[in-house]
């Protein structure tokens, strides 16, 4: 087949290796250029694409008459779209004739929307995966193609989370690929009735509410630690970075500091060891080694 692609990140890396592995023909890609307020941790779409000698664009948007006519005179018979970042408007969407797909990073119809990685993780999940749909004018809303699940460990991060569905792309890719060229690509309804939309994740949400239970703070670390922005609390008006923690038996007041050796703090329910953390301005530390260096004592309280 013929294709357009729109890609971006580590999954849309391996979305192209896979395709060109499948021997087909991609007349170019679509990706963003990198922002450099962001930390780049993944692999450079656009990079990969000069590699292949793959013609490559980035757009601010692919949407406009201009782009839409030059994707028309490309004659795609199929569209796919891997982890890019904006809406493909439904112009474009029209011109394959064998349909416009997007691998969206959950179980839909659940976590449609922003950081889907991240949430299932923050709201304690243990599974999560990778869903092949047609793509609609609604975001994460069209009938599904295929998914493959994946599970989550209580250990896991955002990050090992995420390297746990790169391979995954190649598996529904090859098994969907075939599929999609012969006109025998599955469409299955989402239930509506399950659907949820989850909205991006900024920095300020990685506050930590110390009412919430020890395994929603566990969560919520884990879930936005390197190379995500960070959980984090304050100590006397000034930010504290929290970016690993455990949990164990404790009470007391919420952000109460029930020990500074490992440093332990009250939750709503039980308690957590603070024990990786960073001033705004400082270098990350143990929570003892923080303790120690800010003499901070027993009964003093995190939060603000």
């Amino acid at each position: 087949m013929r294709l357009v692609l729109f890609a971006y990140h580590d999954i849309g890396c391996r979305a192209i290796e896979t395709l060109l592995a499948l021997k087909q023909d991609i007349a170019c890609v679509f990706t963003h250029e990198d922002d450099p307020g962001e930390n780049l941790w993944f692999g450079s779409v656009q990079e990969l694409a000069r590699k292949k000698n793959i013609p490559v664009h980035t757009p601010p948007s692919p949407n406009t008459p201009e782009w839409v006519e030059q994707i028309k005179k490309l004659n795609p018979d199929a569209i796919f779209s891997f982890y890019y970042r904006q809406l493909i408007k439904d112009e474009i969407l029209s011109i394959p004739p064998k349909g416009a797909y997007n691998l969206h990073g959950s179980l839909l119809p659940r976590y449609r929307g922003r950081a889907p990685v991240n949430w299932v993780i923050v709201n304690g999940e243990k599974e999560t995966g990778l869903t092949l749909h047609h793509m609609v004018k609604r975001a994460d809303a069209g009938d599904i193609v295929a998914q493959k699940s994946v599970p989550i460990s209580d250990d896991d991060t955002a990050l090992t989370l995420y390297h746990k569905l790169v391979p995954v792309v190649e598996t529904i890719l090859r098994e969907t690929v075939p599929l999609i060229e012969s006109g025998r690509a599955p469409r299955i309804a989402q239930d509506e009735s399950k659907a949820a939309l989850v909205r991006g994740r900024k920095p300020e949400d990685g506050l930590i509410n110390w009412t919430s239970t020890a395994q929603q703070i566990y969560n919520l670390v884990r879930a936005v630690t390197h190379p995500y922005p960070g959980a984090f609390t304050f100590y006397q008006g000034k930010k504290l970075l929290v970016w690993k923690c455990s949990k164990t038996a404790g009470k007391g007041t919420p952000g109460t500091i029930l020990s500074a050796d490992p440093l332990t703090v009250a939750c709503g329910e039980n308690a957590v060891i603070l024990e990786t953390v960073q001033p705004e301005h400082g270098a990350e530390s143990s929570g003892k080694i923080w303790c120690s260096q800010n003499k901070i004592k027993t009964g003093s309280r995190l939060g603000g």
